[in-house]
């Protein structure tokens, strides 16, 4: 009898264990994939193939480097620093009043041509130290309200600029009511120079994000205004100048397209520019410019990027020099291949 008692009890323990239901394993199933055992290239880095890979990428970007620099070297620029100099002597320590007060505000420029200007020539104007970017000036717009009439009093994004004498702007919002309004009339030999501001701003702006019907209502009518205004007959998808203010710059200096002249200058010729002074950047210490400027295949003037390609490339052959020297003056003898893990065991079981 007492024999048979453990007996039992070991069968008992064992008839349970079976019983018990086995633990799910979380191992993957097997793959190539998550292996990492797919067909892959393994090259080894001898030193003719790293020095080779150097001197690859210096001869291409070289190259590429000196012709972007000599690209963004055949663009002329003229560039003219005025909101100091259209201030009258008696008030350059209090320039925040003089740019409030009624005094005419109209200035007198000579920009003198330097190089040959081929058309067409692009007149922008500059500003330093304004931040488009700041959260809330960015926030202060109804993109609803600039594309469509029926949301024409959707001005909820729009505050500080939103309501006029308990009326709905249009267009609302901080960045509106700061539109540049200084402007810029050009003469050479006593002769006008039209400046074309017709496309000018970006074609998807246009036909995407103002309406052809919705025009201006009750705009800079309030006690402070903050700078040009709208005609209220033309639609908003025609008013370019606000179009090209609206897309906001990502940095406090930036350039903004005013117009273009459509006419080649030679050297020396003197330009004669009549402005207004009107914008105000004396409040936060801003400068304003007026820049013309021709363009290449590449763009604007900007070194950057033939700098940029010139660098990477001529530190790429440095290296490649100087593993080649490194390589001929202490070689070192290269492992057996056959020994790599991928080499002795290539299906990784």
């Amino acid at each position: 009898m007492s024999s048979s008692t453990p007996s039992s009890s070991a069968g008992g323990v064992g008839s349970a264990d079976s019983a018990a239901p086995r633990r799910n394993s979380k191992r993957p199933k097997y793959s190539k994939f998550t292996q990492q055992e797919l067909p892959a290239c393994k090259p080894i880095l001898t030193p003719r193939w790293v020095i080779s890979a150097f001197l690859l990428v210096s001869i291409v970007f070289i190259p590429i480097g000196v012709v972007s620099l000599f690209a963004s070297r055949d663009v002329v620029e003229i560039i003219d620093r005025y909101e100091t100099a259209c201030v009258p002597d008696g008030y350059k320590n209090d320039k925040v009043t003089f740019i409030q007060s009624n005094l005419t505000k109209q200035c007198n420029r000579t920009l003198t041509v330097k190089k040959r200007m081929k058309k067409p020539i692009y007149v922008y104007y500059q500003l330093d130290n304004f931040y488009q970017n700041h959260r809330r000036y960015v926030k202060s717009r109804s993109d609803s309200q600039l594309k469509e009439n029926s949301s024409w009093d959707d001005v909820s994004s729009c505050k500080p600029e939103d309501m006029s004498n308990d009326q709905p702007i249009v267009p609302c919002g901080l960045i509106a009511w700061s539109l540049f309004n200084d402007t810029y009339s050009f003469s050479l030999n006593n002769q006008q120079l039209a400046v074309n501001k017709k496309g000018i701003s970006w074609k998807s702006d246009r036909d995407s994000k103002f309406g052809k019907d919705v025009f201006p209502k009750n705009f800079q009518n309030g006690t402070l205004k903050g700078g040009a205004t709208l005609n209220s007959s033309i639609p908003l998808s025609e008013q370019e100048d606000l179009i090209v203010w609206m897309r906001t710059a990502a940095l406090p200096t930036f350039r903004k397209l005013y117009g273009k002249i459509e006419q080649d200058l030679q050297p020396n010729d003197q330009i004669l520019v009549t402005l207004d002074n009107n914008y105000n950047t004396y409040s936060f210490n801003g400068k304003k410019k007026l820049v013309l400027s021709t363009t290449s295949w590449l763009g604007g003037k900007n070194d950057f990027l033939g700098i940029a390609y010139l660098t990477v490339g001529g530190l790429c052959f440095f290296l490649a020099l100087s593993f080649i020297v490194v390589y001929l003056v202490k070689p070192r003898r290269l492992g057996d291949p056959s020994y790599l893990s991928w080499n002795r065991n290539p299906g990784g079981h």
